[in-house]
């Protein structure tokens, strides 16, 4: 599971645990993003503290973990190189890659996105409002040609034998973008996030706005 993770909340978590549960995964990885390639750098905090805080989320999870791959490298932190790099580190597993619906929507911007369907099992989750596709033509065009509906299995095939899997439940409501505001404007945020990052934000003085 990767992201900014600017900061992680209650929602990736949630999403994380259908993952593990509904495809009897062995671990869900969290890959913290190093350097997104859809986000300017001067917008995001530092690789150090996000993944700090993600460490403090998931510490309560058996099966969770976190990677710093990404950081290891220079350069942009492309999802196909790490799926490459993955398979490197752990050459007799497979790996279902989560993403949320408006990733999916605008993956034909992503660094040589035909390769991801070689390289893993896509995983989509959905925000509140926002209907499961059950045809072909529901997904975007840039990819549609690649991937046949299954209406038995009721999942998208694509010829490398991987599938694009849409998780049944409904993601929560809740964003990174949205918890930054909140503790911008001195709103409560204690119910969006795990306690521990919400102690990790205080403790550091993240997101807060400067004072003129």
């Amino acid at each position: 599971m990767g992201g900014t993770f600017n900061p992680i909340h209650n929602g990736h978590l949630k999403c994380a645990q259908e993952l593990l549960s509904t495809h009897m995964l062995d671990r869900v990885i969290f890959i913290p993003a190093a350097q997104p390639p859809h986000k300017n750098a001067c917008d995001i905090d530092p690789f150090d503290h996000r993944m700090a805080m993600v460490k403090r989320a998931i510490s309560a999870y058996r099966h969770f973990e976190v990677s710093d791959v990404e950081a290891q490298r220079d350069g942009k932190s492309y999802t196909v190189e790490t799926l490459a790099v993955l398979h490197q580190l752990y050459p007799d597993d497979q790996f279902y890659f989560l993403i949320g619906m408006d990733s999916l929507n605008t993956i034909h911007t992503w660094h040589k996105y035909p390769q991801l369907f070689e390289l893993c099992h896509l995983v989509v989750a959905r925000r509140p409002g926002v209907k499961m596709p059950t045809a072909d033509t529901m997904l975007p065009v840039a990819i549609r040609h690649q991937f046949c509906y299954d209406s038995e299995l009721n999942l998208f095939c694509h010829s490398s034998g991987h599938q694009l899997i849409f998780l049944e439940q409904t993601f929560l409501n809740i964003s990174s973008t949205q918890i930054r505001n909140y503790i911008a404007n001195n709103q409560p945020v204690s119910t969006l996030l795990p306690a521990g990052v919400a102690e990790y934000i205080k403790t550091h003085h993240l997101y807060v706005r400067p004072e003129r």
